[in-house]
């Protein structure tokens, strides 16, 4: 995994001026030579960058922040604005000479970071040459705590199936593990069958090397009991249902909600934060063979409710729904969900807005608090009640599928609940893990989403 790093604190660096519009232009900060600005068309617009010249080639820049957003409160258009600077800087190391007040150093620093993140597995790729030294007043260790749990999900989400099976994905727990002093147990085989009967359906029918498991991350120390379950479908083929070759372009990133419990552990350990946590990611491969499991098989859940499957391709909540099963017999304080798991939550809010649910009020504000002040907006869907009914087929406790094609992301996060009881706390998050067009310090590719909301959450809630 590539490491997140600013500039030294000690490296020679270059000024750069953080510049908001107001009424009558740009708000200058004092000492930049305004007339070479001017001159040079430099009004102050969001993303607008003007190199300032000195003796010795390019002595400092300006960065345009745009007007601030009306009325207050409103998210801007771009999150982590800064990260454009970072691509088109001259090489070397830069520190900000001057910003609003009231700005948020940190955050612009953070966004620098994710700036410098490449995927290059496969091919040579160079971060940004422009390195940021780290503003005064910031948490310098939390920032790249944050950076490299992102790098780490980006990296998982976007290594092909070919080289993230179960047995990647088990190996990657292992490497953090490895570096945290933490615990892993993994269950396979006939274990799996017998204690996690939906799991090994699930990915029963997978190939040599391939075998379905559960894994079992446990970190030492003292702390709050908390549990993060993620989806870890490397592959989804969608089944004896299967989906449209389209379809399967990104079923690479159904993996997703395992890279972001990874990931989020991962900032966890770095802050010193993971005592009591516990990391549990169903890992399996949905594939089309011989013992593929069948549209109307009923199947019996490790907590002994029985499922009828109507679509193969709604395997997620199956392996998430004996891992929750099996976490609420801890009674932790809080167990979360993440998982790319319905399209439905994408047609109601896009890939940008994870939604979330969760049945305790205040735990719900705080986990929308701190996504919305933390540049990692989630927003909170219900659980509905009155949808109940539709997840009730006839001849079966459950239904994987219901009919009608309404309310998705909702029957799914109620199919779910039940799996969870016994948790203090339960909240599940149904992300994309995927950024479709590159945007500031957001690359085309794998993504966090929810990790950071989730991260400045915790305190408030256990």
């Amino acid at each position: 995994m590539t490491e997140p790093e600013f500039a030294p604190q000690s490296a020679r660096s270059r000024p750069l001026w953080l510049v908001p519009q107001g009424e009558d232009g740009p708000v200058w900060p004092e000492g930049v030579d305004r007339g070479f600005a001017e001159a040079s068309g430099f009004a102050g617009k969001a993303g607008q960058l003007c190199l300032l010249p000195g003796e010795g080639g390019v002595a400092g820049a300006l960065f345009g922040l745009g007007r601030a957003a009306e009325p207050a409160g409103r998210p801007p258009r771009e999150r982590f604005a800064l990260a454009r600077a970072a691509e088109a800087l001259p090489a070397g190391a830069w520190r900000i000479a001057g910003a609003p007040q009231g700005h948020d150093m940190a955050q612009a620093a953070l966004g620098w970071l994710f700036a410098q993140y490449r995927f290059a597995r496969y091919k040579a790729a160079e971060p940004p040459a422009a390195r940021l030294v780290c503003p005064e007043g910031v948490d310098r260790a939390a920032l790249l705590a944050m950076a490299a749990g992102e790098y780490l999900a980006r990296d998982l989400i976007n290594t092909p199936a070919s080289d993230m099976g179960p047995a990647d994905l088990e190996q990657a727990a292992r490497d953090l593990a490895a570096r945290h002093g933490a615990a892993v147990d993994v269950v396979a085989g006939s274990a799996l069958a017998q204690g996690f009967p939906m799991i090994a359906a699930v990915g029963r029918a997978a190939g040599p090397g391939r075998a379905p498991r559960l894994i079992d991350l446990r970190f030492r120390g003292e702390g709050p009991a908390v549990t993060l379950v993620g989806k870890g479908v490397c592959f989804d083929t969608g089944g004896l249902d299967i989906k449209p070759s389209a379809s399967m372009l990104l079923m690479k990133k159904d993996m997703g909600g395992a890279a972001n419990v990874l990931g989020l552990a991962e900032t966890l350990a770095r802050m010193g934060r993971a005592g009591g946590l516990r990391v549990l990611i169903p890992a399996v491969e949905n594939s089309v063979g011989p013992d593929s499991f069948r549209p109307g098989d009923v199947l019996t859940s490790r907590k002994g409710l029985t499922v009828e499957i109507n679509n193969t391709d709604a395997e997620g909540r199956l392996i998430l729904a004996d891992a929750l099963a099996y976490g609420a017999e801890a009674r932790p304080a809080l167990m979360v969900s993440m998982a790319t798991l319905t399209g439905a939550a994408r047609v109601a809010l896009g890939p940008d807005l994870p939604p979330f649910f969760c049945d305790d009020d205040a735990a719900a504000e705080a986990l929308f608090r701190a996504g919305r002040d933390h540049a990692d907006p989630i927003w909170r869907m219900p659980f509905w009640e009155p949808y109940e009914a539709m997840i009730e087929p006839a001849i079966a406790d459950l239904d994987n599928a219901p009919s009608g094609g309404f309310a998705g992301a909702i029957t799914a996060a109620l199919f779910l609940r039940r799996f969870a009881a016994g948790a203090g706390i339960y909240a599940h998050f149904d992300i994309y893990g995927w950024q479709p067009a590159a945007a500031p310090g957001r690359p085309k590719g794998g993504a966090g989403q929810g990790m950071r909301a989730i991260l400045h959450a915790l305190p408030r809630i256990v």
